[in-house]
């Protein structure tokens, strides 16, 4: 004979859940994440007078979740292949190498601050 029983209620804000975890629209976490993308992508952006980094710091509202690099130049110098013989490092789809290399960190660190905020 099996045993069981029956839910008859069960009351769960999917919002609030969020929220306890920093998982909420311009929440901790993704605010974290924002700022390491711009972090890890800085040595990535193509750079001559710096305005192009800057543009990325000036038009990315932390915690929104979309990081803006805003100038005349930027789609073209993050899709059209450039050399960098002085930085070689610097060139394009410096987001998509940035991933590459630091994804793992920013999701480490991302749960790292969801769990330790749900620990509260």
């Amino acid at each position: 004979m099996a045993d069981f029983f029956t839910l008859k209620s069960f009351q769960f804000n999917i919002q609030q859940a969020l929220k306890k975890r920093g998982l909420d629209e311009k929440g901790k976490v993704q605010q974290y994440i924002d700022s390491k993308v711009l972090e890890y992508c800085e040595p990535k952006v193509p750079k001559d007078t710096g305005a192009l980094i800057a543009s990325g710091k000036i038009h990315t509202q932390i915690g929104s979740g979309e990081v803006k690099y805003r100038t005349v130049y930027a789609r073209r110098w993050y899709y059209m292949p450039a050399k960098f013989q002085q930085a070689p490092e610097r060139g394009n789809y410096w987001f998509e190498r940035m991933k590459q290399q630091h994804r793992k960190h920013i999701l480490d660190g991302a749960e790292k601050i969801a769990n330790n905020i749900a620990g509260d």
